[in-house]
């Protein structure tokens, strides 16, 4: 699977300055724990039941200057969070799959679209389990999947304190959302990620949030006359 723009997007937006251990949830090549890696010095952990995804992490870590503070567990999540007895107050996913999309062809790529291993009733029973009481819960969903776990979460305890909502452009609907969950309710917050403007040009605050890890993006720096 290819690095896409969710995976940038989740691992610019979020805070990991002030966590302790981080857990990614369907890990892949490693993308997003190398980015909170490279902003944080915690102990940081992923979780992949896919074999050769898990190889290439490994290999991703093993070669990163954070390589000491890194682990991959090759299995489940569903296993991880019924016999780990490791607490995480941050954990992640860019969650393996899209539910109401037609099925891709190939073993892995299905894995990495669907969640037919891992359901949304699963994946919150499994965070409550292992998040620390002031912990937070992060993931970004495509809009209707994202509306539909925020719903399912309440139901279970965990509540959504901040929403971002990514637009490829102006005027246009809502295309993923970045959700922060906690064990505590609180004042949801909201605010707006817009990826383009209408001339195609990437928007300031776009730029700003990942130019770090796009480096095409550093000869484009943001000007007021983009935004």
């Amino acid at each position: 699977m290819k690095v896409g723009t969710d995976a940038v997007l989740l691992g610019s937006w979020l805070d990991p300055s002030h966590a302790h251990r981080i857990l990614d949830i369907g890990t892949g090549t490693g993308i997003i724990a190398l980015m909170l890696a490279q902003r944080s010095t915690c102990n940081i952990d992923g979780v992949d039941i896919d074999e050769n995804a898990c190889l290439q992490a490994r290999e991703n870590f093993r070669i990163s200057p954070w390589f000491l503070r890194m682990h991959v567990f090759h299995q489940s999540f569903q296993e991880l969070a019924g016999q780990s007895n490791l607490i995480y107050d941050l954990i992640v996913s860019n969650p393996p799959y899209f539910h109401h999309a037609s099925k891709p062809f190939g073993e892995s790529r299905l894995n990495a679209r669907h969640n037919d291993l891992l359901g949304f009733q699963e994946l919150i029973d499994g965070v409550k389990k292992i998040l620390h009481p002031e912990g937070k819960f992060y993931l970004i969903l495509p809009a209707k999947e994202g509306h539909e776990f925020m719903d399912l979460a309440h139901s279970a305890g965990l509540f959504c304190t901040h929403l971002v909502k990514i637009l490829t452009k102006p005027n246009k609907p809502e295309k993923r959302l970045i959700m922060e969950f906690s064990k505590n309710m609180g004042t949801l917050s909201e605010e707006e990620i817009i990826i383009q403007n209408e001339n195609n040009s990437f928007t300031d605050r776009y730029i700003t949030l990942t130019n770090d890890y796009y480096i095409a993006l550093k000869n484009h720096p943001p000007t007021d006359a983009q935004s």
